[in-house]
C-alpha cells in the first residue's frame, strides 16, 4: 500500500525528534565533565558515557588539587636545585693551609696524653677537628716522606731514596748516574694547585735539596733547612720565628681574589746535626719545664737494646744518636725539655698564623691540617732518630679541621691507619681536583664528612682480578689478603685500609743503617731486614713495646701468621713497586 506525503513527513519528524533526543542527552552528560591534558585521562566519564558511583566534581576537585600539589613540589624542587647550583658556583673555593713538623712524633702533643708538653692551639684545634691516632708514614725520613707529600707516591715509586741525589742508576757500561728529584714538575701538588688558580706558598724545609721549578710551583718560595739560629741582616733570628714571619708575609702580600694553599714546613722539632747541643729553643722558652721531670720510656733499657737484631751494632747511627742525646740521665732530661720546648714553640706559631687569618676573615673557609714527616725514638730500644718500623718512628700526630667536616665528628679521634700518601689527595680533593693516576694515597675526608665510611664488610667483595690490571686510567684498591676472612686489606669504596706496606732504604752501608721494611697491621706486625734477610714478627696487642720476636715461636698459631704475613707482605711490596694506578 502506497504511504501518503503526510504520512512521511510525520514518521522523519518523530526520527529526527528522537535523533534530537539522544544528542541532547549525550550534550548533557558530556557537560557534567572536563578534558585537562595536564591530568591525562582520569576526567574522562566511565565507558559508554556512565558515569561512576562517586560524584564526579569531588573526584574532579581532589584531583585538581593533587596536581596543582604536585606540580609546586616539583617547581620548588627545580627551584632547590638551582639555588644549590647557585651557591656552589658563587662560593669561594677553600683555603688550605698545611703545618708541616720536623721529627715530631704522634704523643708529642697534651691532647695525645703527654702529660709534659704544652701545645695549647693544637690541643683546641683537635678540640675542633678529627684527630687520627694511627696516622702513619711510609717510610721514615725527612727527604722521603717530603717527596711523597710533593708526589702523593711511595718512595718505591719516586724513587727519591738519597738526599740531593734520589737513586743511583748503574749502566751497562758500569757508569753511575743520580736520577735527582724525578717526579714530572707539573704534576707536584704545588704545581696542581697553581694551576687551579690557587696562590701556593712555600714557607720553611722543602727538605730535598733540589730545586723545584718556581714558576711551575709557588707564587711565593722561601726554603730554610739545618739551622736553628742564624745572623739574618742585624738580627739573629731563630729558626720557627723565620718560618712565622716568611709564613706571614705570604698570606699579607698573596693575591687576595685567589684562593691559597700554604706548607708551612718548619725545621722544628728537628736537631741541628753535629752540634753537640742538638735543640736549640728560643731563649724566651727556656723557662718552660725548668721544674719538669721527664718520664723515661718503658723500654729505654738496656734490655731493650739487646733485643734489637743482632746486627745492630755500635756504629748504628740509631745508637750513635743515643749516645748524643739519652745516654745519661741529666742528659736525657735537658735533650727533652728543649725538644719540647721546640714543640711548644711551633704550637705558639701556628696560633699567630691562625689568629691572622681569622683577622683576614678567611679562617671559616680554610681547611688546617697539622702533621709531621716522621717519627722518632726517644731512647726506646737504645735507639734516637728514626728510620726503623719501630712505633715510635712510623707514627706521627694528624690533625683536620676542615670547613666541611659533619658536626658528629667535630672533637673527635679517628683509629683509622692513615697515611702520609694520603695528604696529597686529601688536599687536591679539598681544591676539587682528582688525584693523578700515579697517586696513591687517598682523600682523607670521606672519614669526616656525612656519615664517614661505616660499611667495612664490603672489602671483602674486591675482586682479585682487578689488582692485575694494567690500566692507569682509573686508581682501584687492590684486593683483600687471603687470610683474615677479608679483615686485612687496603681499603674499598665503603671501607677504609687495615694494613700497609713500610719500606725505608740503607744509607751509607748495611752496619750504619741498614734498609728495614714491614707489613704493618693493629695486632700483628712483620719485619724484613733486606740486608740481611732477616725476619721479625710482633704482637702488638700483648706486646705493644716491640720486645719480644716471635719468628722462632714454636706456637702453631705465630707461625701461621708468620706464614701469612710474610706472603702479604711480598703482594704488597710488589704492588707498591709496579706500575699500577692503584690505591695503598
Amino acid at each position: 500500500m502506497s504511504v501518503s506525503f503526510a504520512a512521511k513527513l510525520t514518521i522523519f519528524i518523530v526520527a529526527l525528534a528522537g535523533s534530537l533526543m539522544i544528542i541532547l542527552y549525550r550534550v548533557h552528560t558530556a557537560t557534567q565533565y572536563s578534558f585537562d591534558l595536564t591530568t591525562g585521562l582520569g576526567n574522562l566519564p566511565a565507558e559508554n558515557g556512565v558515569p561512576n558511583n562517586k560524584d564526579p566534581s569531588t573526584m574532579l576537585h581532589k584531583k585538581t588539587n593533587r596536581v596543582r600539589r604536585m606540580a609546586k613540589e616539583r617547581k620548588e624542587k627545580e627551584a632547590k636545585a638551582a639555588e644549590k647550583e647557585e651557591e656552589a658556583k658563587e662560593k669561594k673555593p677553600m683555603n688550605i693551609i698545611l703545618f708541616y713538623a720536623d721529627d715530631w712524633r704522634h704523643d708529642t702533643l697534651g691532647a695525645a696524653g703527654n702529660p709534659v708538653v704544652k701545645t695549647p692551639v693544637l690541643d683546641a684545634l683537635a678540640k675542633e677537628g678529627v684527630r687520627f691516632t694511627e696516622n702513619c708514614v711510609t717510610t721514615s725520613i725527612c727527604w722521603v716522606s717530603r717527596a711523597t707529600l710533593y708526589s702523593g707516591q711511595y718512595l718505591a715509586r719516586h724513587h727519591f731514596e738519597m738526599l740531593g741525589r734520589g737513586r743511583t742508576i748503574v749502566h751497562p757500561n758500569g757508569t753511575r748516574e743520580e736520577m735527582g728529584f724525578e717526579v714530572p714538575m707539573n704534576e707536584t701538588v704545588y704545581a696542581l694547585l697553581k694551576k687551579a688558580g690557587y696562590a701556593v706558598g712555600h714557607a720553611g724545609k722543602l727538605g730535598i735539596w733540589r730545586e723545584l721549578d718556581r714558576n711551575l710551583n709557588f707564587d711565593f718560595m722561601v726554603d730554610e733547612d739545618g739551622w736553628h739560629w742564624r745572623q739574618i741582616g742585624d738580627r739573629m733570628w731563630h729558626i720557627t720565628e723565620k718560618n712565622t714571619a716568611d709564613a706571614l708575609r705570604f698570606l699579607m702580600t698573596r693575591g687576595k681574589k685567589k684562593p691559597f694553599f700554604l706548607n708551612v714546613a718548619y725545621f722544628a722539632t728537628h736537631a741541628v746535626d753535629g752540634d753537640k747541643r742538638q735543640y736549640l729553643p728560643q731563649n724566651a722558652s727556656m723557662h718552660m719545664y725548668a721544674n719538669d721531670t721527664i718520664p723515661i720510656p718503658e723500654t729505654a733499657t738496656d734490655e731493650a737494646w739487646n733485643k734489637m737484631p743482632p746486627f745492630f751494632g755500635d756504629y748504628n747511627e740509631g745508637r750513635t744518636r743515643w749516645r748524643w742525646r739519652f745516654d745519661k740521665p741529666d742528659k736525657h732530661q735537658s735533650m727533652m725539655k728543649n725538644y719540647y720546648r721546640m714543640a711548644t714553640e711551633v704550637d705558639t706559631s701556628v696560633g699567630i698564623l691562625l689568629k691572622h687569618i681569622e683577622q683576614q676573615g678567611e679562617l671559616d673557609n680554610t681547611l688546617i691540617i697539622f702533621t709531621t714527616d716522621n717519627g722518632n725514638f726517644h731512647a726506646e730500644h737504645g735507639l734516637a732518630d728514626k728510620w726503623y718500623p719501630h712505633q715510635e718512628s712510623i707514627r706521627v700526630p694528624l690533625i683536620i679541621k676542615d670547613p666541611r667536616m659533619s658536626p658528629e665528628f667535630v672533637g673527635t679521634t679517628n683509629d683509622e691507619f692513615t697515611l702520609n700518601i694520603d695528604l696529597t689527595t686529601t688536599i687536591l680533593g679539598a681544591a676539587g681536583l682528582d688525584p693523578l693516576p700515579s697517586m696513591m694515597g687517598r682523600d682523607m675526608s670521606v672519614l669526616y664528612r656525612d656519615s664517614g665510611l661505616k660499611d667495612a664488610s664490603a672489602a671483602t667483595a674486591q675482586s682479585r682480578r682487578q689488582a692485575s690490571s694494567s690500566s692507569t686510567e682509573k686508581r682501584h684498591h687492590p684486593f683483600p689478603a687471603s687470610d683474615g676472612y677479608g679483615k686485612y686489606h687496603s681499603g674499598s669504596e665503603h671501607s677504609w685500609r687495615t694494613e700497609f706496606f713500610y719500606e725505608h732504604p740503607m744509607h751509607s752501608n748495611p752496619n750504619y743503617i741498614p734498609a728495614s721494611e714491614a707489613l704493618v697491621r693493629k695486632d700483628y706486625k712483620y719485619f724484613y731486614w733486606p740486608n740481611f734477610k732477616y725476619e721479625q714478627l710482633f704482637d702488638l696487642k700483648n706486646d705493644p713495646g716491640e720486645l719480644n720476636d716471635l719468628f722462632n715461636s714454636e706456637d702453631p698459631v705465630h707461625q701461621q701468621k708468620l706464614k701469612e704475613m710474610r706472603k702479604r707482605f711480598v703482594e704488597l711490596k710488589m704492588m707498591a713497586h709496579s706500575d699500577l694506578s692503584i690505591i695503598l
